[in-house]
């Protein structure tokens, strides 16, 4: 536990679902309805740090929390990401699981998903 992280000083009444490693709350900066960050109890900043109990428990909490926005948004489909370093964009080092519940139009084209973290890369059905 670390008193500046974010994740490790939650409000009880954030958390949506909880394992005994892990626990799931809704996005407080969402992307789209229903966003939601799948956390490990423990403070570790990567995924690959985390045990296999711990993942166990992210696994069952991402496929829960999936099952929620089902019943409440009824989302077209998901984009499920974890920036792990820096490098790709972590900016909270503790880890979290991002489940996004993508829409039907909330983009014209949706095709490449999380490629379009790198854009020049993403279209690649475009390549000559």
């Amino acid at each position: 536990m670390t008193a500046s992280c974010p994740f490790c000083s939650l409000p009880r009444d954030r958390v949506l679902h909880e394992r005994e490693t892990a626990f799931a709350i809704r996005d407080g900066f969402p992307v789209s309805p229903g966003h939601t960050l799948v956390i490990p109890r423990r403070h570790v900043a990567s995924f690959f740090e985390v045990t296999d109990a711990e993942r166990a428990d992210l696994m069952s909490l991402l496929a829960a929390a999936r099952d929620d926005l089902d019943r409440e948004f009824r989302p077209a489909g998901y984009n499920i990401g974890i920036n792990d370093g820096a490098a790709a964009g972590q900016t909270v080092p503790h880890l979290h699981i991002h489940l996004i519940p993508r829409y039907v139009g909330d983009r014209d084209d949706p095709r490449g998903g999380v490629r379009w973290v790198l854009p020049d890369k993403a279209a690649y059905w475009n390549e000559d």
